[in-house]
């Protein structure tokens, strides 16, 4: 068992497991990403996006995809982790806090101040996952997002 920073032949790996917490998320039907999309964002000229898998006797079971966010209050870059993904056979080996807690390296090291993640409310096993390794939920917090018509119809939207 080992967790490491993503390498462009596990692409295809961690794209099916995106896929599978889709499903999990009973939002498969919305996963549009390609191979192609998620190597760029990786691996291109200017990466935004970061990585780490889990890998048990060679195989990727497991990945965390991340990225940069800024807290202006604390003036300090931050991580925000995308995606935590162990496929079900592996769990409760470990793989899944040990890539939260390299996440979690990442950021002290960095002199980060801070990781952060969403859930699903419904999603109790990973609460209480989360909970366990000391994170709390922002309550007073509500997120908000603009995708597809609406995003676009914003973007477009007459400035007077």
């Amino acid at each position: 068992m080992s967790v490491r920073p993503v390498r462009p032949e596990d692409v295809p790996a961690v794209v099916g497991l995106v896929r599978e917490l889709a499903e999990y998320e009973r939002a498969l039907h919305e996963v549009r990403l390609t191979e192609e999309q998620l190597a760029t964002c990786l691996f291109g000229d200017s990466p935004a996006l970061f990585g780490h898998v889990a890998e048990v006797g060679g195989e990727v079971v497991g990945t965390a995809l991340w990225f940069l966010n800024f807290s202006t209050w604390r003036g300090t870059h931050g991580v925000y982790l995308e995606d935590l993904y162990v496929q079900p056979r592996h769990r409760g080996a470990g793989l899944g806090k040990e890539l939260l807690r390299t996440l979690a390296q990442v950021c002290v090291e960095r002199g980060y101040s801070r990781l952060e993640w969403s859930v699903l409310d419904w999603n109790t096993p990973s609460i209480e996952f989360y909970r366990a390794a000391g994170a709390v939920p922002t309550d007073e917090w509500t997120v908000f997002r603009l995708t597809d018509d609406a995003l676009a119809s914003f973007a477009s939207a007459d400035r007077s």
